[in-house]
């Protein structure tokens, strides 16, 4: 097997991992995962004011406290870290090496870029074999810009056991334990809906590791006497995160979800096998960034009683000074009756302005709000003070040929090695149906009053402007009452938010669970978004947290 452990899942991850994995235990490979739709825009931000930045800074720093330790241990290094600059990285990664004294074999992937004028970044996810490429190449370190965040993983396995690109099961199983991996210790126990039973409460889960074999099989696992746990349940959590239909689209293969098998296999130990993959698309994703324009945001706190007059009446003033345009009110009735506090007996109303105008977004904005504080309603009051417009991204999502695409593996030496596109590609992705729950969705028996939570975990997450929203069930039984009970219509009701968007719903049997895609809920994206959890990461913890009729013979308790 390869043992592959993970130190980053997004940049600003745990500063420490990369020296608290090198110190655990054995590895062959430690990865980094640092890139995601916004961060792509924070990089292509940093490269307007600094041509020779674009890449993700904190690397370097984590890098230089133990890259002697990793090039001591024979443990190589691959992170998409590089960003949008990856070239740039692996020459600063040389020169901190020189400074060191260490001699070190720096390899990258290009080729990502895809020139659009109009647009403030705009790059192609690439698959793993360029990884492979610059790790055969003898690298020991391996610097990427967008590559899928799954092909950090893949890469690896490929050099190590030589698959081609007919080897889909393979790939599509490398591909899980990738994805399983990516999100850094959120495979271990960090944001998992049962926090309270795990060993330590969920105060400091270790990163996980994948041990992948050749085969395409993997066990997920973690060193020894860290923090967290690997169980069924916390795996089948980071699986469920940020995906679609059964079909998991990458530029190497078509991951079969609806194929994957979890096992314990031991303490802190979980199989992953089954997985199927078939010919991947003829396209890449391309994820593009442009300015949207300018934004600003005040928050009124209205205390007491008549919260909606209150709230009407500051939306009357503010549009008569500022003008309707842009203008979204969104009030929060975090007020309790009878409150025996102010923090208690308030609701929130948040204001925000959208606009291409900066100035009008700014100060005119702001000093509006804070103008009514001595003439509007009793006991007017705000959070924020006033400030400038910041501008904001809008990221949406393109598609090019794959062998439009320049892929390239750079090897330590210099010399550039062009990687082809795969030979056999899907003529489209092939189509997903819906699961619609049948006859059996009427579901008798005696039933108790429950938060929903009880019986299932939940973990949702953003895809550009949409979310997704898994949910599995803890017991065979309880997936047989999920899967008839909770339909789109019943979302609809528990999530009323998502009552007037188009929602898909996946059934994946093998995982107990049901998966989720609601378009649209996050507007034109995360950067862009104004809703009061913009990436949808506590979508899944509301749910959980309805009341509704659970089935009173379905245990709350874990089965495997």
């Amino acid at each position: 097997m390869i043992r592959i452990g993970n130190a980053s899942g997004f940049y600003g991850d745990r500063f420490s991992a990369w020296r608290e994995m090198l110190d655990g235990g054995e590895l062959d490979v430690l990865t980094g995962d640092y890139l995601a739709e916004l961060t792509m825009l924070i990089l292509a931000r940093d490269r307007l004011r600094d041509p020779d930045l674009g890449y993700a800074k904190t690397f370097l720093r984590q890098l230089e406290t133990c890259l002697g330790t990793a090039l001591d241990r024979g443990v190589r290094i691959v992170t998409n870290a590089g960003g949008l600059n990856p070239a740039g990285l692996a020459a600063a990664i040389d020169a901190l090496a020189g400074r060191l004294g260490l001699p070190v074999q720096v390899g990258y992937v290009k080729g990502d870029t895809i020139q659009r004028p109009d647009a403030l970044s705009a790059n192609a996810y690439l698959g793993a074999f360029g990884i492979a490429a610059c790790l055969d190449g003898g690298a020991d370190v391996v610097v990427t810009g967008r590559v899928t965040d799954a092909s950090l993983v893949v890469g690896p396995a490929i050099a190590r056991y030589g698959w081609g690109r007919d080897d889909l099961d393979e790939l599509a199983g490398a591909t899980v334990a990738g994805h399983l991996v990516e999100c850094g210790a959120q495979v271990t126990g960090g944001n998992f809906s049962f926090f309270t039973e795990l060993p330590d409460g969920g105060r400091r889960p270790g990163f996980p590791i994948a041990e992948v074999h050749a085969d395409g099989s993997t066990v997920l696992t973690k060193h020894a006497g860290t923090g967290g746990a690997v169980t069924v349940e916390t795996v089948t959590a980071q699986l469920l995160y940020e995906i679609g239909g059964p079909a998991y689209l990458g530029p190497d293969v078509v991951t079969r979800l609806d194929t994957v098998t979890l096992r314990p296999d031991g303490p802190d130990r979980v199989r992953v096998s089954g997985v199927r993959g078939t010919p991947p698309p003829a396209t890449l994703k391309v994820g593009v960034n442009n300015l949207g324009g300018f934004r600003n945001s005040m928050t009124f706190v209205l205390c007491g009683l008549d919260i909606e007059a209150k709230a009407s009446l500051v939306r009357g003033q503010v549009e008569e000074a500022v003008g309707k345009d842009g203008l979204e009110f969104v009030l929060a009735r975090t007020d309790h009756p009878d409150a025996a506090d102010t923090e208690a007996a308030s609701a929130l109303l948040h204001v925000h302005l959208r606009d291409g105008d900066k100035a009008r977004a700014g100060r005119a904005f702001s000093a509006a709000a804070v103008e009514l504080a001595l003439a509007s309603y009793p006991g007017c009051t705000l959070t924020t003070l006033p400030g400038d417009a910041t501008p904001y991204g809008v990221f949406t999502a393109d598609a090019v040929p794959q062998d439009a695409v320049a892929h390239v593996a750079v090897l330590p030496g210099g010399e550039p090695v062009p990687i082809a596109p795969p030979i056999r590609t899907a003529l489209a992705p092939a189509p997903e149906t819906e699961t619609v729950p049948g006859g059996d969705a009427v579901v008798d028996g005696p039933t108790r009053r429950g938060a929903l939570g009880e019986l299932v975990g939940a973990r949702s997450g953003d895809k550009g402007g949409d979310a997704n929203l898994g949910v599995w069930a803890r017991t065979e039984a309880g997936y047989a009452w999920l899967r008839a009970w909770l339909t789109v219509e019943r979302l609809a009701e528990l999530l009323p938010e998502t009552a007037p968007l188009s929602v898909r719903r996946y059934e994946l049997a093998n995982l107990r669970a049901i998966n989720f895609v609601i378009e649209g809920l996050l507007g034109a994206g995360v950067a862009a978004s104004t809703r009061f959890d913009p990436q949808a990461k506590a979508l899944g913890e509301l749910l959980r947290a309805r009341i509704v009729d659970l089935p009173a013979d379905v245990p709350t308790g874990v089965t495997q």
